[in-house]
């Protein structure tokens, strides 16, 4: 009789353990899951994101290039007086 109760309470103990080792599988699962779904968001979050810099960089290129001062003929004239200046230092003064 001693044989069929150890039986019975063996049975008993590894449907406990079965039991608690399910739920400790189901809760890992749980927060794996979760950790997993907010990892997508972060990376939806963080294309939008890029993609939002990106056209951000573009506009921000553009204003530069409107906004870039056109070569001035100044320095040319200058040039050219600095070089009337030496070759009137050539001649000779009477």
């Amino acid at each position: 009789m001693s044989e069929l109760l150890n039986a019975g309470v063996l049975n008993i103990a590894s449907l406990a353990v079965s039991a608690v080792l399910m739920i400790v599988g189901l809760v890992l699962w749980f927060f794996v899951n979760r950790a997993s779904s907010r990892t997508s968001e972060q990376i939806e979050l963080l294309e939008a994101l890029l993609d939002q810099q990106k056209r951000q960089n573009a506009l921000l290129r553009r204003l530069c290039e409107a906004n870039e001062p056109e070569e001035k003929t100044e320095p040319r004239v200058k040039a050219d007086a600095k070089k009337d200046d030496e070759f009137v230092r050539l001649v000779a003064e009477r």
